[in-house]
């Protein structure tokens, strides 16, 4: 993980992972973008941010520790439009990043977020609040048109879906990132990565549109999705993805005993399969 010193002007140069932000973070300078730097980026969107609410999202210093609830992260955000950002730090940078990739899905989180947080009231969070936070932080997003490339997804069939498929694959399916604590760590990879992914069956047309086609479609699938309060309810509901597999993502794993580290793509317990 880098540190919080370490600027990198070219950071989405470091990765194809990076390729939803590119349209956002194409313009930062020598330096650390600082907060107002980041709100002309929200203001330039098109359509504008905003939260579930309605309201404009405004970047704000991160606030102290409050025993309120109205001053929680979720509540500032989902009560105020409040986007608490630390400056010089990649972690929140990224979250900002995401936003303006994914407007519809975050707010759907925030909306979903601050909802369990008012019926829980509790310090610690509860199950939704996991699997909600699990694929805030770390989640991808799995569009395929191929109902056999889903299944060896599911029953962690990686070499074939990986290796054996790798083709179809390519044509057939998408690995989107979404989680801001994964595109930290795609700064600088390692083997061990590992997302947690809601999975989308799409039509074979959406591959050939232009990408920002292609994610806004996902974006409302995505915020539709988590909108259902029956969805993400609990962290096995998200399927465990080896990134670093997706073609491309990795260097060496255009060489099929990448794909025998059993260590990182790992053989599923019956209880770990999911439906």
């Amino acid at each position: 993980m880098l540190r919080t010193m370490d600027w990198n002007r070219g950071f989405l140069a470091c990765s194809p992972m990076f390729e939803p932000l590119r349209a956002h973070a194409g313009a930062f300078g020598d330096d650390w973008p600082r907060h107002a730097d980041l709100q002309r980026l929200l203001d330039r969107r098109s359509p504008p941010l905003r939260n579930a609410g309605g309201m404009p999202l405004r970047v704000v210093p991160q606030g102290r520790r409050s025993d309120s609830f109205e001053d929680g992260y979720e509540p500032r955000l989902y009560l105020k439009g409040e986007l608490q950002v630390r400056e010089g730090n990649w972690h929140d940078l990224f979250n900002v990043l995401v936003w303006l990739a994914f407007p519809l899905a975050k707010a759907a989180l925030n909306q979903r977020h601050y909802g369990a947080l008012r019926v829980q009231r509790a310090p610690n969070r509860g199950p939704v609040q996991d699997a909600l936070t699990l694929f805030d932080e770390g989640g991808v997003i799995v569009a395929s048109s191929d109902e056999e490339l889903l299944a060896c997804l599911r029953d962690w069939q990686w070499k074939e879906l990986f290796w054996g498929h790798r083709a179809r694959l390519v044509r057939r399916m998408s690995f989107t990132l979404f989680g801001h604590a994964i595109y930290e760590k795609a700064l600088r990879p390692f083997i061990g990565i590992t997302s947690r992914g809601i999975l989308l069956k799409v039509e074979p047309e959406l591959f050939a549109a232009p990408l920002a086609e292609q994610l806004a479609v996902l974006d409302t699938r995505i915020a539709g999705y988590l909108a259902d309060a029956s969805r993400v309810t609990a962290t096995r509901e998200l399927a465990v993805v080896p990134v670093l597999g997706v073609p491309g993502w990795c260097a060496g794993n255009d060489m099929e005993s990448f794909y025998d580290n059993t260590d990182y793509f790992r053989v599923a317990r019956a209880t770990e399969k999911r439906d």
